[in-house]
């Protein structure tokens, strides 16, 4: 694999083509089990729907969408929201981070969160949290590794099928 470039997605986009990759990458890590959110493949409109939602927040200062590329192929993305409730503003959710089946492992993941932890910072963010499914250790490894720290878990919470997973909150606290 080539060099990995980060690229802000509201800057370089993600409509046309983009939300297409951004599809095909979520179905791809979807049909393998990932722990994305979704039980099923998300379809074109979902994930064109949520790109919009995310680039609106982004261009707003409410949000950052990230994009990882290997050449001229998307192998990650991630963002961030500020939550919407008025109390709650100055806080944001890192909601989604998703890495390509053959870009695991060589650090794609990492410089996206740091890319996003580094907007979200420069946004004035106060705390970004996240959530992520207790059995998904390699991202709750990376998270560690870069200074989140689990505030809760709530038991067999998610739901796929039969089978319970515990879901993991972390944060990184940026007013110390």
């Amino acid at each position: 694999m080539t060099d990995v470039v980060i690229r802000d997605g509201v800057v370089g986009g993600v409509a046309g083509d983009g939300a297409d990759a951004a599809q095909r990458l979520f179905a791809e890590l979807v049909a393998g089990g990932a722990a994305l959110g979704w039980v099923d493949r998300p379809s074109r409109a979902e994930i064109g729907a949520l790109m919009d939602k995310v680039t609106a927040a982004a261009r707003a200062g409410d949000g950052a969408l990230r994009l990882a590329y290997s050449g001229d192929r998307l192998v990650g993305l991630g963002y961030w929201l500020r939550y919407e409730r008025p109390t709650h503003r100055p806080h944001a959710d890192l909601e989604k981070l998703a890495v390509a089946s053959e870009a695991q492992g060589m650090g794609v993941g990492r410089l996206l969160v740091t890319a996003l932890v580094d907007s979200a910072r420069e946004a004035g963010i106060e705390v970004l949290t996240l959530d992520a499914r207790g059995d998904n250790e390699n991202a709750l490894h990376l998270y560690r590794t870069l200074g989140f720290r689990e505030y809760g878990r709530l038991p067999d919470f998610v739901a796929v099928g039969d089978r319970r997973y515990d879901k993991v909150f972390y944060m990184l606290d940026f007013r110390a």
